[in-house]
Order: C-alpha cells, then structure tokens, then sequence
C-alpha cells in the first residue's frame, strides 16, 4: 500500500484551514456555545455551496465529489482544531458513509444529495443502555408496518441527534441486526439533548415508540457493510483527535515562548521543554496511525478494521495527554473559562469514550491479528 499526499490534498488542506481560521475562530465557538446553537447557517452552507465539503466523500452522482476516507480525514483533522461547532462529524462522516457503504441505491438517492448540498443534516444512532454499541445490546425492534417498518426503542448518546433531519437507528429485526431510516420529526420521535461533557458537540436520548421508518441496505444482512461503517468512522474520528491534538500543542508552544518567569520565557525550562518534545513525538505517531487508517479503510478488509482500531485507540489517549499538557504549561489560565484549553480536554475526553474505549479498541485489534 501506498501511503502519502498528493499536492491536492495539500491545497485542500490549506483551503479548508483557511476557511476554518476565519470562520470558525475562539470567539465563534464560544458564541455558539453561549447561544445554544449546534452550528452557523452561513458556515454551513458555505462550507456544502462553495468548498463542497459536506459532499467530499459522497459519490459523484448524489451530488458529491466522490472522495474517499482520506480526503474526509484531512477534512476533520483541520475542524478537530478548531473545535468546529456544527453537526459536520455526524451528518458526513456517521451518516454519509454509512447510507454509501450501504450500497442501497434508493436510499442513497433519497438522502445523499441532500447531505451532499447541506440541505440535509443526519445522524446514526447505534448504543443503548450498556453504552457500548455492540451488536448484543441492541434491544430497539424493528417490526414490519404496512410498507415499511416500526421502531420501538431507546437509543442513547446519539450525536447531534436532537437536532438531526435524519435518524439512522441500528434495531433488531425478525431476521437480524438492521439499519433502518427515520424522520427526525417523525409521529412517535421523541428527542432530549443531553447534558454533556463536551460543549462544542451535543448528544441526545432518542426514544422511538413504534416510530415509521425505511430499512436501508433492503434485504441483504447488515452484518455483511455494517462493520466497514464503523472502521470508515473510527478512522475518521482519530483524524479528528489528531487535529485537536496539534492545537493543544501549538497553544502550549506559544504560551511557554511569551511566559517569563524569573526573567525568562518558561519555554527555556527544561521540564517545559520536555513536555512538548514528549508531545510533539506521540502526536506524529498519531498522526502516522491516523493518516495510516484512512488510506486503509478505503478498501475493506482486515487491515482496514485493524488500522482503525489501534488509531482509535492510540489518538485518543494522545488527544487527552495533548489536552491535559496543555493545560498544565498554561498553568493558572488553563483552567478558566476564558481560555480555550478546557474546550479541547473537554472534546477530548467526550471522543475517547466515542464508539468504544482505547482498552475496548485494543482488544479488537488484538483479536483481528490473532495475539
């Protein structure tokens, strides 16, 4: 396998920065939060009408730009440092790689341009009351209803899923484990945010009460494309933590250059030194996992699943040593609210515990390489 980027990905880089810097900066974010809001229409509509980012791994005739994981993975490692406040991770990233891994053409032509054109906000809603999402605490039911089908179940942690146009709901059918598609403001949705650690990105309790949905995926077993929608997810959100982890780096670097203590920049201290040379290095073997994971679930496969994991599981604990280093060169200030250090340990608390621990993610890989 080849791994590398090409001049492209380094223009979109840089584009997607750009934009970033200008329209997602501190006070933004925190705007976003003080308000309440999940996201700037503006924002976002710039970011589907003009850079066609919400469509950037979505096939070209849905309206996308027919990218793959890598292309998304350079995407939210840049909003992972910004701490983008909109429903981009869960609309893009959860549910439109999952209605495309579905290989359902009719579902993807019913909601894929519309996530495409920005038009169209989506979620995937997957854990229960054991928290875990595994496939054995599934207990929502799925029952035939006239055409289509009935949901009756609780799901939890559901991102942004208070505010989605579009529920995708993991539930048990007669013939097994399936994803089935429901309306937001659906007869029989009822959707409470919750009260959550990361403030930049909120999660919801969605309870369904024989609520009327559309399997996705038709008749073919879930268990054969629901899996690789989790490696594409897992290596997504590691390239997110990477992005975050930068960040609290780069903050950390220029506050020990301008911070003088007895008479010099802290940044002199060897202690403080340290700190950052420790981080610097876990942060580029994150970075190397992360980037690894996305050129690898392009395809699926056993390699894939194994990149993911251990990249899930590797920047996650980087992103939260990142966070907390960061916090601790800032000293005093790191912990006020005015200062935006406590946002990222914050995400980067709420992303470890996403889609499975760091110890759960290494066990995984552990049973893929069979040690």
């Amino acid at each position: 396998m080849s791994i590398g980027f090409t001049e492209d990905h380094e223009h979109l880089r840089e584009l997607v920065r750009r934009f970033l810097q200008a329209r997602s900066p501190s006070h933004e974010v925190r705007r976003l939060i003080r308000d309440g809001l999940g996201r700037d229409d503006e924002v976002w509509f710039q970011m589907a009408g003009q850079l066609g980012l919400q469509g950037i791994a979505i096939p070209e005739e849905y309206g996308g730009s027919g990218f793959g994981p890598t292309e998304l993975g350079i995407v939210l490692e840049e909003m992972g440092r910004v701490l983008l406040v909109a429903p981009y991770f869960s609309t893009v990233a959860l549910a439109g790689q999952t209605l495309t891994a579905s290989d359902d053409e009719e579902a993807r032509r019913r909601w894929l341009p519309g996530i495409a054109d920005g038009s169209l906000t989506a979620t995937l809603a997957v854990a229960e009351h054991g928290g875990t999402g595994a496939r054995t605490e599934i207990a929502t039911i799925a029952e035939p209803a006239g055409d289509g089908w009935a949901l009756t179940g609780t799901k939890l942690f559901v991102l942004d899923g208070h505010t989605a146009d579009l529920l995708l709901v993991v539930a048990r059918a007669e013939d097994g484990i399936g994803l089935f598609g429901v309306e937001g403001d659906a007869a029989g949705v009822v959707r409470t945010e919750l009260e959550s650690l990361d403030l930049t990105r909120g999660m919801a309790e969605v309870v369904l009460d024989a609520a009327p949905a559309i399997r996705v995926g038709g008749d073919r077993p879930s268990g054969g494309w629901l899996p690789r929608v989790r490696d594409l997810v897992l290596a997504s959100l590691a390239a997110e933590q990477i992005g975050g982890a930068a960040r609290c780096l780069e903050l950390a670097v220029e506050y020990a250059k301008v911070r003088e203590q007895f008479g010099r920049p802290i940044g002199s201290f060897q202690a403080v030194k340290h700190k950052c040379a420790g981080l610097l290095i876990e942060i580029e073997a994150g970075r190397s996992a992360a980037y690894h994971a996305g050129f690898a679930v392009a395809e699926p496969g056993a390699e894939g699943a194994a990149a993911a994991a251990l990249a899930k599981a590797y920047c996650s604990e980087v992103f939260t040593h990142a966070a907390k280093e960061c916090i601790q060169i800032h000293g005093g200030i790191g912990y006020t609210w005015e200062h935006d250090a406590h946002l990222f340990l914050r995400r980067a608390k709420s992303s470890e515990l996403l889609f499975g621990t760091p110890a759960r993610q290494r066990a995984r890989f552990a049973d893929l390489v069979e040690i």
